[in-house]
């Protein structure tokens, strides 16, 4: 059988035989339709195949794409090859076509999608990590394929960086899809874009080209980063050697293993120059690893300022953080007192109109920053008090500790690490 299917051309990459397919870009690039159409052509074409739709969160079947797909049956002159059931649609020749949210299933449950020959993922970017660790090796059938769709957030998006990272995997094909590309735009979304386009400029790029997102939704810090960048001061900020280097401290919680945030500034007259930042989102490594990775930067440092639970005892040791760093480095971290997070945000929102970020050493820093946000409360239809508490926690609570430190003109001089024992630094 022949199916007749108008393709546009930013899409024929796809049409060919590949383990890994991907299509990102913004509003009205018609990539599901693409690929609800594909996945139509498959199950015809190749009669027995078995598909799963996927999302990461699919609370009813009103959040999948069954009913495009559906109506693609329909569109396609195929319908009497299928047949839709209230939670799937039968496919010719026993095949079938499955509509799951990633967030049901676990180790366990997974299995039960091996020797599924495509997994469509609809809405990728909100994937997560494990669930992409989870669905990508159970995905195994002789010649399958993973088809992923997807309008970017940010770099750190796990579709992303895997599809779109320095190093994809092998046998995969990924474009870029927007309005532009699509030769069925419609005229009424044409309105829209246009609408979109004056209305709101910060978030044109994202909603329509594909774009990562300028800031997180509900971000406190969004006006200050898109000032920064249409200021063009999120840029290349290289290290003065005739000033020193202050660092800017999150130490993290301990009980799932510390995660710790540093940023490098530089005081340049009126300006703060962010040339460096680092962070650890493994294991927990220690200070005495923060301690290696700061000495082997040659910085000349003047102070380490670190929030106000560096001066807390740790069990494990009988020290507060802070001797334990005096101990490996000889110089004493400056503990801030604990401060009122709301004062904290409004100081940071006022240090950044003066800061510069490098854009490549930084960019942890400054993806961070663009999404530290407030949660919205569906029920109360307002946002939440209380920061979210996620990686972006870490460069943010940070740079409050920055924001909230005023520094005393003094003396200073580079440490002199070498009297130190090395053989600590491990």
């Amino acid at each position: 059988m022949k199916l007749s299917i108008r393709t546009a051309s930013v899409f024929q990459p796809l049409l060919k035989a590949s383990r890994y397919k991907g299509a990102y870009g913004g509003r009205g690039s018609g990539k599901s339709h693409f690929f609800a159409e594909l996945l139509v052509e498959h199950c015809v074409m190749v009669p027995g195949t078995r598909a799963v739709c996927v999302r990461e969160v699919q609370r009813s079947l009103k959040d999948s794409v069954k009913r495009l797909v559906e109506d693609k049956i329909e569109v396609l002159g195929v319908a009497p090859k299928f047949r839709a059931m209230n939670d799937q649609i039968n496919a010719p020749g026993n095949g079938i076509i499955l509509f799951q949210g990633m967030q049901d299933h676990t180790a366990e449950s997974i299995k039960s999608l091996e020797g599924f020959d495509i997994a469509y993922v609809e809405e990728a970017q909100s994937l997560t990590e494990i669930s992409l660790e989870l669905l990508r090796p159970t995905i195994r059938a002789p010649g399958s394929e993973l088809w992923f769709s997807w309008n970017p957030k940010s770099k750190r998006d796990p579709v992303d960086k895997l599809l779109r990272g320095i190093n994809p995997p092998p046998d995969s094909i990924v474009v870029r899809a927007n309005y532009d590309t699509n030769p069925f735009f419609p005229a009424e979304l044409s309105e829209e874009r246009v609408y979109d386009e004056k209305t709101k400029p910060d978030r044109y790029g994202h909603i329509w080209l594909g774009d990562y997102e300028p800031a997180a939704i509900g971000a406190y810090y969004a006006s200050e980063m898109a000032l920064a960048e249409r200021e063009l001061r999120i840029a290349s900020v290289p290290y003065n050697p005739s000033l020193p280097v202050e660092t800017w401290w999150d130490l993290g919680a301990s009980k799932m293993g510390r995660t710790m945030a540093v940023g490098f500034v530089q005081r340049v007259g009126h300006e703060l120059h962010a040339i460096d930042y680092l962070s650890d989102e493994g294991p927990d490594k220690g200070l005495p690893h923060f301690a290696k990775v700061l000495q082997a930067k040659s910085y000349v440092y003047s102070d380490h300022v670190w929030p106000h639970d560096g001066g807390h005892m740790q069990k494990a040791t009988g020290k507060t953080l802070a001797e334990t760093w005096k101990e490996l480095t000889g110089c004493e971290p400056v503990v801030l007192g604990l401060g009122d997070v709301g004062a904290g945000i409004a100081a940071v929102r006022n240090m950044l109109r003066s800061m510069w970020f490098d854009a490549v050493k930084c960019e942890g820093w400054v993806e961070g920053l663009k999404n530290y946000r407030s949660e919205y409360d569906d029920e109360k239809l307002t946002f939440k008090p209380i920061p979210v508490h996620d990686w972006a926690s870490h460069p943010a609570d940070m740079t409050r500790t920055g924001a909230t430190y005023t520094p005393t003109p003094k003396t200073w001089a580079p440490i002199d690490y070498s009297k130190y024992d090395k053989g600590q630094y491990v």
